[in-house]
């Protein structure tokens, strides 16, 4: 399931030659079931033709006895497809555990890392959820990368996410 919604403000960003912010906060939302267990997120930026630009962060249970946590991953399809299934897994400075219910914020540089290597652009912001006895979401949010923008954006998954915020600061 695909939900997009998009509220992009041009105004002046930071290419690689200035730091700027990639703000992106996720909610988990609090369910009411009978047996729940926290989602396994692909949080990634992909560019205009569906090609994955940077993995941003992976939330899975990193800590279980033989990278048992690994194996699930594959169920999120959509990141697990384009990207997952070709990485080393642990990634440093990707790879977290999985977070609670609530507001779960990350900062990136835009002058670091793979981020800084994106060519002026289209692209959206994918965050992708898959919970065990529960369902699998994706949300998308586009923007546009360009040097001298600044852009802002959310959507809301139904279920498995709810708001997702983009902001991308100088």
């Amino acid at each position: 399931m695909r939900n997009v919604v998009m509220l992009t403000v041009p105004v002046a960003m930071a290419g690689a030659a200035h730091a700027g912010t990639l703000e992106i906060a996720v909610e988990i939302p609090k369910l009411n079931v009978a047996e729940y267990h926290r989602p396994y997120v692909a949080i990634w930026i992909e560019d205009a033709s569906g090609k994955v630009a940077a993995n941003l962060s992976v939330w899975y249970d990193v800590d279980l006895k033989d990278q048992e946590g690994e194996k699930w991953l594959k169920d999120i399809r959509q990141w697990w497809r384009r990207s997952g299934r070709s990485l080393e897994l642990p990634m440093d400075g990707v790879s977290s555990p999985t977070k609670p219910p609530g507001k779960n914020s990350m900062k990136f540089d835009t002058a670091k890392g793979p981020i800084a290597m994106l060519p002026p652009g289209e692209y959206k912001i994918i965050v992708e959820a898959s919970r065990e006895v529960g369902g699998k979401e994706l949300v998308e949010i586009p923007f546009k990368w360009a040097p001298g923008d600044e852009a802002q954006g959310s959507a809301r998954g139904k279920e498995e996410l709810g708001v997702v915020t983009l902001k991308l600061t100088r």
